[in-house]
């Protein structure tokens, strides 16, 4: 039986990390992503990589937190299961779309968050997590001896300029965490979310003073450098590969920057 591993977000700076490290390591990609042809060079350029490793690559590229694109998502990886026997060993939710605004004051003149932009912010980058398991669980695509993870950041626990909505979207994602764990523990099919440290990624350079983070981490980290998505993707991995009894945790990977502060 063919392993599986879906990922989504599979064109960010994790996504693709992970994708290429555990197509490495024989597991095939089914890749969620959302890109213009500006940016479709790096998908291909992860679907080769993925390929070359001797693992198949399905992608697709979506709305990720759109329900009707996620059921059609689910029924094309049901077909490919019924024409050659698998399932989803590993559901990895890297998504990484949501607005940068103050949620009260702004000194400038950019506006505070409004009511859609932070519900959107929740649901892509807190909420999907649950539908997702939902259909993946609830359609038996992944069985005992699964493993999910999810991407947090200190920002679900710290409050940095412009990322309120996204700080309560990452609050979101490890409460979610937590109780896919405890109702998926009976199917022994594991929960956790991962705090990476300050890692240079496409979607930390759209965080307005992203530079200041970045100097603060190499200031304070103990290992005297930033948390690099290879950091990441080592330990899902390593996670994915240890039985489900680790489960409902956030698990720090950052050399010890959160507790460093």
């Amino acid at each position: 039986m063919e392993k599986w591993a879906l990922i989504l977000g599979a064109s960010s700076g994790f996504g693709g990390a992970i994708s290429r490290k555990l197509a490495a390591n024989g597991y095939n990609i089914f890749g969620v992503h959302l890109d213009r042809k500006a940016t479709m060079r790096n998908i291909d350029a992860i679907k080769a990589d993925i390929e070359a490793a001797g693992s198949k690559a399905l992608f697709f590229n979506i709305n990720a937190a759109d329900t009707r694109a996620r059921k059609e998502t689910i029924r094309v990886i049901e077909e490919q299961f019924s024409n050659t026997p698998g399932n989803i060993q590993v559901l990895v939710h890297s998504l990484a779309f949501g607005t940068l605004l103050p949620v009260v004051f702004n000194p400038g003149t950019g506006g505070v968050v409004h009511k859609n932009q932070m519900d959107m912010t929740l649901d892509v980058m807190g909420h999907s997590l649950i539908y997702w398991t939902q259909d993946v669980v609830g359609h038996k695509l992944m069985d005992e001896g699964g493993h999910i993870f999810c991407m947090t950041s200190s920002g679900g626990h710290t409050a940095w300029p412009n990322y309120g909505a996204v700080s309560a979207a990452k609050a979101a994602l490890e409460a979610h965490t937590r109780q896919i764990a405890f109702e998926l523990a009976p199917k022994k099919i594991a929960a956790n979310a991962l705090r990476a440290g300050v890692t240079d990624t496409p979607a930390l350079r759209k965080i307005p003073g992203n530079e200041q983070m970045i100097a603060r981490a190499l200031q304070s980290n103990p290992g005297g450098r930033l948390t690099t998505p290879n950091d990441v993707a080592e330990a899902v991995l390593t996670f994915a590969s240890m039985n489900t009894w680790i489960t409902g945790n956030v698990i720090g990977i950052d050399g010890g920057e959160d507790n460093a502060g």
